[in-house]
């Protein structure tokens, strides 16, 4: 069985698409590429790569903390850069969120993201130890 998980404190899908997904007894959690939106899902730092980058981070923690994760469970991220330069101009910011051992990546550079404005997304997969994890409450949360 899979869950959607779309916690109250990120802003809702607007697709068809959900922030997480538990799979089996919710270890291994793939997340919904995140971008630079608020709860509200207006977009911050307009054109701003270290505020995009620190946002989407902020969003991927926060979707993990929902579940009783955090950003040491990440195992793997995909980044869609609008510009590869300056997503690895950014490269410090990933450093106030990651520690060793670092998640496996890929980065790879796109025309452009679903908003101009809009510079980068990132997709996560992460392992939350089964001793931490929880299941979200007060989320939206329901099967796919």
């Amino acid at each position: 069985m899979v869950d959607a998980v779309n916690p109250d404190n990120v802003w809702p899908p607007f697709g068809a698409f959900s922030m997480a997904v538990i799979q089996g007894d919710g270890q291994i959690v793939h997340l919904k590429g995140q971008v630079s939106l608020d709860k509200n899902g207006d977009i911050v730092g307009s054109n701003d790569m270290h505020v995009q980058v620190r946002t989407v981070l902020e969003n991927i923690r926060d979707v993990l903390t929902s579940m009783g994760g955090d950003m040491r469970d990440v195992v793997s991220l995909v980044h869609y850069a609008t510009d590869i330069e300056k997503f690895m101009g950014a490269g410090d910011i990933r450093k106030e969120f990651f520690v060793a051992p670092y998640p496996v990546t890929t980065t790879v550079q796109v025309e452009q993201l679903y908003h101009p404005d809009l510079l980068i997304e990132i997709t996560a997969i992460a392992e939350i130890p089964r001793d931490r994890f929880r299941r979200p409450l007060g989320s939206r949360l329901g099967p796919l």
